[in-house]
């Protein structure tokens, strides 16, 4: 690999580092969703995105529900300390191989429907993870992700909008619980907190536009009640 020249000499420093920290690989989801529908890595990288602007320059931040951690590098950039909580060990365990020196977090296994968080954030989100957990559930888990928030800190909750249940693949559906409308969605939020904004979503497009044609909602929360 090292032996290799590239045509254009500013090119080459990809060959460089790839002969210094090897080659990366996706992880256990996204490897399948390049195979399925490599577009929905690029929705799930502008939610990230999305994180980071939001959360910039904060000190300890939490994701719930993490699956396999390959969107991590993205939220890293621009907090202090990154911690990644999920109920899966092999997700878990496929974070922690992939990690980069450059972009270090903790990965943890947390249950949310039976154990606390460790730890106090100023930032905690989650994407993807609410519509998994039965509406009997939900205030159970909100209120352990409260618990676990600084006073001063904010909450960003992701998920697909009850409306685009319709269209969405049969991949995509699976473990689809408890998907909300918009409106369904920010009461929920303002049972915990005193400011909720809401917005919206289209493939990798967020928006403040009209959430019923919303794909995908996004709930950022702050000053907890």
């Amino acid at each position: 690999m090292s032996g290799k020249t590239t045509k254009d000499p500013a090119n080459q420093h990809g060959y460089a580092v790839q002969a210094e920290i090897g080659e990366t690989r996706l992880g256990v989801l996204k490897n399948w969703e390049w195979y399925d529908d490599p577009k929905r890595i690029l929705f799930s990288m502008a939610r990230y995105k999305f994180v980071s602007k939001m959360f910039a320059g904060r000190r300890n931040v939490l994701e719930v529900g993490c699956g396999d951690g390959f969107n991590a590098p993205v939220v890293r950039q621009t907090v202090q300390n990154l911690t990644l909580a999920d109920f899966d060990p092999v997700f878990i365990e496929d974070a922690r191989a992939r990690m980069r020196d450059r972009w270090p977090y903790e990965a943890i296994v947390v249950d949310v429907m039976k154990d606390e968080f460790p730890g106090v954030y100023d930032g905690i989100y989650s994407l993807d993870m609410l519509e998994h957990i039965a509406q009997a559930d939900e205030d159970m888990v909100l209120q352990k992700m409260t618990r676990a928030l600084s006073d001063d800190g904010a909450v960003i909750i992701g998920m697909p909008s009850l409306e685009s249940q319709t269209y969405a693949s049969p991949p995509s559906k699976i473990g689809h619980i408890n998907c909300k409308t918009g409106a369904d969605f920010e009461a929920l939020m303002k049972r915990y907190f005193h400011n909720v904004f809401m917005f919206s979503m289209n493939d990798e497009l967020v928006h403040t536009g009209f959430q019923k044609m919303a794909h995908y909602l996004i709930a950022v929360a702050c000053q907890k009640r």
